[in-house]
């Protein structure tokens, strides 16, 4: 018993005069560890300056700002255990970082990537802030870009989140970039009319409109024959800041049906429908005289006297249907004032 006693106390004084011995150099890595852990975040800050220069992006400044801090503050703790003669402990802590962020590495591969994803979206830059936006299959307004997803605000008014991971690997189409916008539509006219005639009154109609750029010009082209109708295809270019595209379709297939019902150009469907705009004649043969009567329901409601109030009436609903004002600030209106579903700063401007 005392034999193990005296080892016992051997033992202690040798590792106590070890740590005597040691204690200037433990004293040394202590300050030295100290002084590199208070100092990380403004050296940090210092080496990301040149990228400070590069890159106006604060999610890029953020990060890399924090990764080198994290390494200065390993390497202070690495020095420590080195000067304390812990080397075997120093290697064990740094290895055995490397296996922990491992993985973590694959415990928060989705985190990371779309980390990763939100710095490459920072730097490159496809959108920003406000701009109408097609990703993949969502259309919307960029309301808000965080590390880990974008939101969007449809032409619903619903707020969308798509991870960034998802917008970089995917397909990112800008519809604001360029505010020239082509829209497109079909009309079909008859075998019987007059084609070159048609896509003439079809082209000075649509140039004439005042919404309609000139440059790239409007085309009115043949795009295939169908079973009872020449189908005419019309690309026109707007401006989708000041110019729904899917109004002026609107606009322009209604003014075209007019045109081309003034002209007498026909424009049967598939089924060669038979319209009789004054009712259906019908005879009827009393004796030797034949009287022509006309279908009642059918021209009851005709009128051609309209009254000053149909008119006031006619003359707003044409307002309201030639209006082909964009819908870009409306939606843009809502994101700004719809509350963020997303959490967590804004890294785009």
């Amino acid at each position: 018993m005392e034999a193990s006693t005296n080892e016992l106390v051997m033992a202690l004084n040798t590792y106590w005069q070890a740590f005597i011995v040691k204690l200037p150099a433990i004293a040394l890595g202590l300050v030295i560890m100290v002084i590199m852990v208070t100092l990380a975040g403004r050296v940090a800050a210092a080496l990301i300056k040149p990228v400070g220069y590069l890159s106006a992006s604060p999610l890029l400044r953020s990060v890399s700002q924090r990764a080198i801090s994290l390494i200065i503050i390993l390497l202070a703790l690495y020095i420590f255990l080195k000067l304390s003669g812990l080397t075997e402990f120093a290697v064990a802590i740094m290895s055995g970082t490397g296996v922990l962020g491992l993985i973590l590495g694959f415990a928060f591969r989705d985190i990371a990537e779309n980390m990763i994803a939100s710095l490459l979206l920072t730097v490159q830059r496809p959108f920003r802030i406000n701009d109408v936006v097609q990703i993949n299959n969502y259309t919307g307004v960029v309301q808000k870009v965080t590390t880990r997803a974008t939101t969007l605000v449809d032409f619903d008014g619903n707020h969308i989140q798509i991870p960034n991971a998802v917008i970089y690997k995917g397909t990112i189409k800008n519809l604001t970039a360029n505010p020239k916008m082509r829209g497109q539509f079909t009309i079909g006219i008859g075998y019987d009319a007059d084609c070159q005639l048609a896509q003439k009154l079809a082209l000075s109609l649509i140039s004439e409109h005042p919404n309609v750029l000139a440059e790239p010009e409007p085309l009115v082209l043949v795009d295939g024959l169908g079973s009872s109708t020449i189908n005419l295809k019309v690309y026109f270019w707007i401006n989708v800041e000041s110019t729904s595209v899917i109004k002026m379709a609107s606009v322009l297939m209604r003014d075209l049906v007019n045109l081309f019902t003034e002209k007498g150009i026909s424009m049967p469907d598939d089924a060669r429908e038979i319209v009789f705009p004054e009712g259906v004649p019908v005879l009827v043969q009393q004796g030797t005289e034949e009287q022509q009567y006309t279908n009642p329901d059918q021209t009851a409601c005709r009128n051609d006297e309209p009254s000053t109030d149909r008119a006031d009436s006619n003359d707003e609903a044409q307002s309201f249907l030639d209006d082909v004002s964009s819908e870009n600030d409306d939606i843009r209106r809502q994101a700004d004032e719809a509350r963020a579903p997303e959490q967590g700063t804004n890294i785009l401007s």
